[in-house]
């Protein structure tokens, strides 16, 4: 993966949001400002910082001080978010307040919710219909075989191929209770594989039930992990990319049955 927008010497990188920002906690909008910063913590993708001014001394309870951060519980009525606000003290970030995504139970930019984090305005998600042929194997057995995927490119990722589940092998797939967010597709739910032999590969197949509207077209689609799977296409196996989600070694994890 490339280091998009800005490279790790260049960060932290601050911008400011044209956005209408609000956190809504227990029932209240503990922040509501069009005066937030986008903040790049990292290559991947920013943060949502707030000038002390926008974030009501009221919510904030002290929870622990060092010499670069000041942690604060986040505090509405009878409902506590422990050390959910940093204000920082040092540098780059000096008397800025970052919100914990996580521990709120809302975010809107506008009127729209978001999720999991703001939207990286230098990076876009195509996804474009194709002819390819596209075959996926999970250790010598083919598991999905299609010539009408979809093609899901999102910058810096390496790219995800998207089969109708009608062109899988849909009764080697077991459901798994396992889900994930992302800002950009919606809900992922997941499936692990249960091969012939038994072995099952767990959560290695994700898909979306209701994708966000840029990216409708996955909608009835399931994806294969590059990195733990041999994808080939139009007859040529793709080399499997490094990335956070990439298996120690060539073989899919595996967890063998117990008969």
């Amino acid at each position: 993966m490339v280091d998009f927008p800005f490279p790790e010497s260049a960060l932290p990188h601050i911008e400011p949001s044209p956005k209408r920002v609000r956190v809504l906690f227990a029932g209240e909008y503990i922040v509501d400002t069009t005066d937030a910063l986008l903040v790049w913590l990292k290559p991947n993708y920013p943060f949502y910082f707030f000038k002390t001014k926008d974030v009501p001394k009221k919510y904030l309870v002290d929870a622990f001080e060092s010499r670069k951060h000041h942690l604060y519980d986040i505090v509405v009525g009878d409902r506590r978010a422990e050390a959910a606000a940093t204000l920082y003290n040092d540098d780059d970030l000096d008397g800025l307040i970052q919100i914990a995504f996580s521990a709120m139970d809302a975010w809107f930019e506008e009127d729209e919710q978001i999720y999991v984090h703001p939207k990286d305005p230098y990076k876009r998600v195509d996804v474009l219909q194709s002819s390819r042929h596209v075959r996926v194997e999970i250790n010598g057995v083919e598991v999905a075989n299609t010539t009408r995927p979809r093609l899901l490119f999102e910058t810096s990722l390496t790219v995800r191929y998207y089969i109708p589940k009608p062109d899988c092998k849909l009764n080697l797939l077991v459901p798994s209770k396992t889900t994930t967010q992302c800002p950009y597709k919606g809900i992922a739910n997941y499936y692990s594989v249960q091969l012939p032999s038994g072995d099952i590969v767990n959560d290695v197949v994700w898909w979306y039930r209701t994708p966000q509207l840029e990216c409708a077209e996955i909608k009835g689609c399931v994806a294969f992990y590059n990195e733990k799977v041999d994808i080939y296409v139009d007859g040529v196996l793709q080399a499997r990319p490094e990335s956070p989600w990439s298996s120690s070694r060539r073989g899919s994890r595996m967890q063998p049955v117990h008969q």
